[in-house]
């Protein structure tokens, strides 16, 4: 696959996708939407990637935003539709079995706050900063940021931020619950990948199961949510995975997960 806008580094159990428009701040155009599409579905295809680090070029922005020039000018219909596309690829990210790490190295605004939001695991850098300031250009956030920024920081918190558009530091973003952690700038890449590699040393299947489970259960009820749990610990104990790992526990060695 011949990418223009985005670079991947497949490495062992794990690939490093990384958007890179530097000279526009990563922003994000249609063709790079389209572009993280087809790069998400054609790793989480390959059985050999068990992991995914998303990150930005350069060292001022994770993704800063959406392409403003392909905004201006659009109608109602071509706005909703350009709106609905954004949301589908990064519901497809969210739903994906293989995890996404973002590690963001910079600026992630607007669009690209609405991508990190949208990945598993958040690890920012020290210089980080997070933000929708769609309001400043008389917008709303179109790719799910009023969706997922309240699940992430609560209700007031995300309100307070789309409407005042104040962007929020990497250590108020850990402080909220947006990040997992802080690193410094320079120690970033190399912080994501090892987490990237822990993942990916685990059991695919169960990763895969951990992953729906929680997604689809924080939706609904406990009781509902208990019942998807239990499903998934059923089907997870008639996988090879399941008893290599168990034996490998009684037998006091590594286990070796096939995905299987």
């Amino acid at each position: 696959m011949s990418n223009r806008f985005l670079l991947v580094d497949k490495q062992e159990r794990f690939a490093v996708v990384t958007i890179n428009r530097p000279d526009k701040l990563n922003a994000l155009n249609t063709a790079t939407v389209e572009e993280l599409q087809e790069t998400m579905q054609s790793l989480e295809a390959d059985e050999n990637i068990r992991c995914i680090v998303l990150t930005g070029a350069g060292e001022k922005a994770f993704v800063a935003g959406a392409d403003i020039s392909e905004l201006n000018g659009l109608d109602a219909k071509e706005a909703e539709k350009y709106a609905r596309r954004g949301q589908a690829v990064f519901r497809y990210i969210e739903e994906m079995k293989t995890p996404v790490v973002a590690a963001v190295n910079g600026f992630a605004l607007g669009g690209g706050c609405e991508l990190a939001l949208a990945c598993h695991i958040r690890i920012a850098a020290s210089g980080a900063r997070f933000g929708l300031p769609e309001i400043n250009l008389g917008l709303l956030p179109g790719y799910g940021g009023t969706q997922r920024l309240p699940r992430a920081i609560g209700l007031s918190n995300a309100i307070y931020h789309i409407l005042t558009a104040d962007m929020i530091s990497a250590a108020r973003a850990y402080e909220m619950g947006l990040v997992t952690e802080v690193i410094e700038n320079e120690e970033l890449a190399e912080r994501a990948t090892a987490v990237a590699k822990k993942i990916s040393g685990q059991a695919p299947i169960a990763v895969g199961y951990i992953l729906e489970a929680i997604y689809k259960g924080i939706e609904t009820d406990i009781d509902s949510g208990l019942n998807i749990e239990a499903g998934k610990f059923g089907a997870i104990c008639d996988t090879e995975d399941m008893k290599e790992g168990t034996s490998a526990f009684l037998e006091k060695r590594k286990p070796d997960f096939k995905g299987k």
